[in-house]
């Protein structure tokens, strides 16, 4: 089954009238408030039950409240079976929203607690109800964390080639050492081949160190501290990739606050727009930039 990512209004089909409509606008959409309302008590129900999965794991929690917690699993269960029969009749093309990413997470989110009930030896998959975390990525689509959701996805984005170079030096540096490590130390001291080096490698220069295997001539010491230094001094590389393209994204519209969105902080505005182009607010007026009216240091 292929699994695809869809955009809700080009893909599963928008019902043209009627409450079907009404339903979909709600659901799939939040430019109203009763979308966004939606919205938020969902990811507010995804929360809780997340919450109550993880509490019921522990066996003096589950001893003594054991009830409480079938009633709320039962109670959350029962409110995302509703949701995701009313997401599949609100479009016109359900079969799109199936196999869709979050309809394959939504159904997996409900799916063990029935499973647990026919077929018992499946009650070990009662801990996949975690997914349920996975659908508080729905948040991207409220209208107030549009500009974070899209600047750093084109932060990402535009820092794959970059980032792609910077792994692959990496995964030389540990081919190369653990290689290295292997013929020094040798199986004696624990390298017993040459992808069990290269695993302590990347644990060395990821600075982990698990401790499981260790150097134990000079030669290796010394391998070692040289991957640490590395390591140390490369972590924050794909962090400073990804924050440069950010700052690049927002300087364009820097020293332009009339241009910018009061609300949501969105910029890139044309001159003449009235309202900002992702959450629809009315614009302040731009600031000319004359002698008279321009701040100092626009001057």
């Amino acid at each position: 089954m292929k699994l695809v990512v869809v955009d809700a209004q080009t893909e599963l089909g928008k019902p043209p009238r009627g409450w079907r409509r009404r339903a979909f606008e709600i659901i799939f959409e939040s430019d109203t408030p009763e979308g966004r309302f939606f919205d938020k008590c969902i990811v507010a129900a995804i929360l809780v039950s997340v919450v109550v999965v993880i509490v019921d794991s522990v066996p003096a929690f589950r001893s003594r409240w054991r009830t409480g917690f079938d009633l709320a699993e039962w109670f959350f269960t029962a409110l995302f079976t509703v949701e995701y029969l009313a997401r599949i009749v609100s479009v016109q093309r359900p079969w799109h929203y199936v196999r869709s990413f979050f309809g394959i997470v939504d159904l997996l989110s409900v799916l063990p607690t029935y499973l647990a009930i026919f077929l018992p030896e499946t009650h070990a998959l009662i801990d996949v109800r975690i997914l349920r975390l996975l659908r508080i990525f729905r948040i991207f689509k409220l209208t107030d964390y549009v500009l974070e959701y899209q600047m750093l996805a084109e932060a990402l984005a535009a820092s794959r080639r970059k980032i792609l170079v910077f792994l692959s030096a990496v995964l030389m540096v540990v081919l190369v050492l653990g290689t290295l490590l292997y013929v020094v130390e040798g199986p004696q001291n624990g390298f017993t081949d040459i992808p069990t080096s290269v695993y302590w490698a990347i644990t060395t220069i990821t600075t982990v160190g698990f401790g499981d295997i260790t150097p134990r001539t000079e030669a290796g010491r010394f391998i070692a501290s040289v991957m640490m230094l590395i390591g140390w001094g490369t972590l924050a590389v794909p962090t400073g990739i990804v924050t440069a393209e950010m700052t690049a994204r927002r300087l364009p519209s820097a020293g332009r606050p009339g241009h910018a969105c009061d609300r949501c902080g969105a910029g890139g505005h044309a001159a003449d727009a009235r309202y900002c182009r992702i959450c629809a607010a009315p614009l302040v007026p731009p600031v000319r930039e004359n002698a008279q009216s321009a701040p100092p240091e626009l001057r």
